[in-house]
């Protein structure tokens, strides 16, 4: 800040305070009303009643660039409680003086005048009119001691203390109505706040002066930052009411300014509490700003960027903002970390915001646990309200700090919430309540706690999402199988029904989770709930079967040991022995030689791998129809049916996969109609042969 000139004392100085008081000192001692009444107006000052209009707001000119990392960001240091400006002796004489002749002068005023008769005084000052700024000073302060519940016009005081802050020149006299800024701040921080973002939305010279006195306040900083965050994260504009009940539209952006050049300087160590809401308000806004910027707030902007060269885009201020905060807080670790990963960068797209809100929270682990958790406090209240667009970040953010949490109770109230959004109509949100899950069941205390998720869970193994359902099964294993506890029949029954279609699926990892997942519950569950099951394991073979022969090596290995699992369970000795014996085709004939009702399902079902998209798959598909097509040959229609199939994989994209398809219609068709247990055996004797090419 520029030095300025020292002001010349005028006729209503010291001396006049030496005369001595008369019987009731009246208001003009104060000093005398310009003997023009419009002599203001003329020169250009607004006659104000009320706090400034932003529109007018004039600054002292362009500033520094703010720069990364922050220069000259003022040390830490224990603070006063009231830390107001040490006055000299000669000064301190005069306050006293004026404080006595104040005191004297209110007991002639009625309680309900008295407001309005500071208002005048400091109105004056405003205004630079002849008003003994140390007798209006004194009144001011007097009054904010003695009626600060009972004060109706807080927006109009501080406009004026604004005001006369951005008149006054006298250096020396600058911090003379600190003390009353501090009393009005901690009765009133939201009128305080209000009136200041709205009479000086840029933060220029007087208004910083201001934000400094309040936040290095003990006793108001906590108050006054508290007001910030609603602020911040209400884009474009916050709207709110004064005590005066004047409605406000306060720019959201004029909070992240006050903030820029509060965190600049010293905080109270009673304004950590409010640290995290002021970390979580920033990113809220770098999103609403990136993802919508009005015309208003871009002609706003344009005037801030002139005078104080920001980033060209609001949202960048927002993420310099967010650095600064963290230095601030010793974290330029943190800074660093997400820097070197283009965390920031990614910050500023609405595409890709939601995997850098992770990726800084992942850097969070360093953070104190008082500030993890007054972060995750926060974040819960942002699902509170009817409408947050920062909700999908937010899971994001609590997602990846849930293991970082120790306070049991927080835990519960996030799994709450997560437990509440497993059906969301947004497929992210879906996908980051599992992926929370899933870190709550790497550790086996907090795993406990997912024990009632289980039916919901099954019901979004149904989802079409594939990427949703391989998420979902890990969790489901985890919830079903970490513990002591059999698996119950009602559970085993729906859960195997909604697996076998996964089998199939097109995705791979599904295909491998959900065959595991079969092949544990065959294990685990309850005796008394065997007997009902067998029904379903039965009808998981010949899928398992078809999967021996999976393109995936490792879905492969998990059908062979699923399968045998299935054969032992439904005492299949002879099945059991050829799996092990690694002979699958003498399986499949074993499949198809247990009843006419088993083959004519194992029929229709290998019809739909004659459109797999695996290779193998449809390899092995005419080599199955090749068999059954050999006990159906006296069923007329179901044969032609094989035949029709059998035809159109001649035309399949691979050549061998054609060629397989034509020889086994081709034997097929020219095989004697009537099945004699010799021509039988060299029929299948040929089929071998031609599938072993």
């Amino acid at each position: 800040m520029a030095a300025r000139p020292q002001s010349v004392p005028g006729q209503a100085g010291v001396k006049k305070e030496e005369e001595g008081p008369a019987v009731a000192p009246s208001l003009p001692s104060l000093g005398q009303e310009p003997s023009n009444p419009d002599s203001r107006m003329a020169e250009g000052q607004s006659n104000v009643t009320g706090p400034a209009s932003p529109v007018n707001e004039e600054e002292e000119g362009p500033g520094s660039a703010p720069e990364w990392p922050p220069q000259k960001m003022e040390e830490f240091q224990p603070l006063r409680a009231d830390p107001v400006a040490v006055l000299t002796e000669e000064q301190e004489l005069i306050r006293k003086r004026f404080s006595s002749r104040i005191q004297t002068f209110w007991k002639f005023v009625k309680t309900t005048e008295r407001e309005e008769m500071a208002i005048t005084a400091i109105e004056g000052m405003a205004n630079s009119d002849s008003y003994n700024p140390e007798a209006c000073a004194a009144m001011l302060n007097s009054l904010v001691q003695s009626d600060i519940p009972n004060l109706k016009r807080v927006p109009t005081i501080v406009a004026y203390i604004y005001r006369w802050l951005k008149t006054n020149t006298d250096l020396s006299a600058e911090h003379r109505l600190d003390k009353s800024l501090l009393k009005l701040a901690q009765a009133h921080p939201n009128d305080v706040v209000v009136t200041l973002l709205c009479c000086a939305p840029s933060c220029d010279r007087a208004a910083v002066s201001m934000w400094k006195v309040m936040v290095s306040s003990s006793r108001t900083a906590e108050v006054v930052l508290s007001e910030l965050p609603c602020v911040l994260e209400d884009w474009p504009l916050h709207s709110t009411c004064t005590s005066e009940g004047e409605s406000k539209e306060v720019f959201a952006l004029a909070a992240t300014r006050a903030l820029w050049e509060i965190i600049r300087v010293p905080l109270s160590p009673q304004a950590s509490f409010v640290v995290p809401c002021l970390f979580v308000a920033l990113l809220v806004q770098v999103f609403c700003s990136t993802e919508q910027m009005p015309s208003k707030i871009n002609f706003f902007w344009r005037r801030c960027r002139q005078r104080h060269h920001h980033p060209a885009n609001p949202n960048r201020f927002a993420v310099l903002t967010v650095k600064a905060l963290l230095c601030r807080l010793q974290l330029e670790d943190v800074v660093l970390a997400v820097e070197r990963k283009k965390g920031w960068d990614t910050l500023l797209s609405t595409d890709t915001h939601r995997y850098a809100v992770g990726l800084l929270a992942r850097e969070m682990h360093r953070v104190s646990r008082p500030m993890r958790e007054g972060i995750a406090r926060y974040l819960l209240t942002l699902f509170t309200r009817e409408e947050s667009h920062w909700r999908v970040p937010a899971m994001a953010f609590l997602v990846e700090i849930l293991n970082c949490l120790e306070t049991e109770k927080l835990v519960d109230t996030i799994l709450q919430l997560m437990t509440s959004h497993l059906q969301s109509d947004c497929k992210e949100m879906r996908h980051l309540v599992l992926r929370g899950l899933l870190m709550l069941c790497k550790n086996p205390l907090k795993a406990k706690r997912l024990q009632g998720l289980t039916k919901s869970l099954m019901e979004l193994l149904k989802d079409v999402d594939g990427e949703l359902v391989e998420l979902t099964l890990p969790v489901l294993s985890k919830v079903l199988l970490d513990r002591d506890v059999p698996i119950a029949t009602p559970i085993a029954l729906q859960l195997g029904e909604a697996l076998l279609p996964l089998f199939d699926n097109d995705a791979s990892r599904v295909r491998l989770l959900s065959i595991h997942l079969f092949g544990d519950m065959i294990v685990y569950v309850e005796k008394e709930g065997k007997r009902h099951l067998k029904t379903c394991v039965h009808q998981s073979l010949l899928p398992l079967f078809y999967h021996l022969h999976d393109e995936n090596q490792c879905v492969a290995e998990a059908s062979l040991e699923t399968l045998l699992r299935a054969t032992k369970f439904l005492k299949k000795r002879r099945f059991m022995q050829l799996l092990e014996r690694e002979q699958p085709w003498r399986f499949s004939e074993c499949l198809l030689s247990e009843s006419r009702r088993t083959t004519d399902e194992y029929r229709r079902q290998s019809l739909t791998y004659l459109e797999s998209s695996q290779e193998s798959m449809r390899e092995t598909a005419i080599r199955f129809i090749g068999l059954a097509g050999q006990h159906i040959r006296g069923q007329q229609e179901e044969f032609q049916n094989i035949c029709d199939a059998l035809v159109g994989m001649t035309n399949d994209i691979s050549p061998s996969i054609s060629t397989l398809a034509d020889q086994t219609l081709h034997i097929l068709r020219t095989a004697p109609r009537h099945r004699l247990p010799f021509r039988f055996q060299l029929l299948q004797d040929k089929l071998r042969r031609i599938w072993r090419r």
